[in-house]
Parts: structure tokens; sequence; C-alpha cells
């Protein structure tokens, strides 16, 4: 049984067991990332398919990008950065705002799914 039905709070798996299944009860926004690493303590990076919400996402190198997309969080030299591409396209754009530091890189999961919270509003 997950943590969540446990005690009615919500799962605190995001949709993994500690076997690193799938755990078909939780509904978690944004289970199903994608995770890549470079090795230990290098260049990290986290992805989830988006529909953001009415005004889409603003990008510094060609402005505001809408319908579905992809978000990218990455972590690399202490930094973390927000970028978006419309979904399966090859050009990545960084989210206007979206670069700040980060200490810990154990952080960025954290990280990528409050991006994920915010930036995905299908409903509007």
């Amino acid at each position: 049984m997950s943590e969540g039905a446990a005690t009615g709070a919500a799962p605190a798996t995001a949709g993994m067991t500690a076997d690193g299944t799938a755990d078909t009860s939780a509904a978690v926004p944004g289970a199903g990332m994608v995770a890549d690493t470079d090795g230990a303590g290098g260049a990290q990076s986290r992805t989830a398919d988006i529909v953001p919400g009415p005004g889409g996402v603003m990008t510094d190198e060609v402005g505001v990008v809408t319908g579905e997309l992809t978000l990218r969080t990455e972590y690399a030299d202490g930094k973390v950065t927000l970028r978006v591409q419309y979904k399966d396209a090859d050009e990545w754009y960084a989210v206007t705002g979206g670069s700040v530091p980060l200490g810990d890189p154990a952080g960025l999961d954290a990280v990528h799914a409050v991006a994920v919270a915010l930036l995905h509003r299908p409903e509007g």
C-alpha cells in the first residue's frame, strides 16, 4: 500500500516504488518524467510533457510558445535552467526568468516538480 493510501495524504513516491517499478495507484502530475545524467555530480536533467495555460510560456529566444510542449529542467555547474520545446521538435528555448542557483543537485527533482506544477495547465 502506498504512503498516500495509508494516511489519506498525497502519495510521496511520484509514481515509483523503491525497486523502480511504477506504482499504478499513484496519481501524481509529472509522473513518467525522464531523468538523464552524465555521471557523479555532473550535468543532469529531467523532462516532462506539458500543456501551458492561456498565455503559454515566455522564452528568451522566440517569445511566447503555446500548445503541447516538453519542459526540461537542467542542472549544471551549480545552476538550474528551465527550457521548453514544441513536443518532438529539435530546438530548445530558455524559459524567461527560469534560471537560478541550486547548491545541491539533490534538489533537482523538487525544482522540476514545482516547474511542472506551475506550467502544466491543460485546463487553462
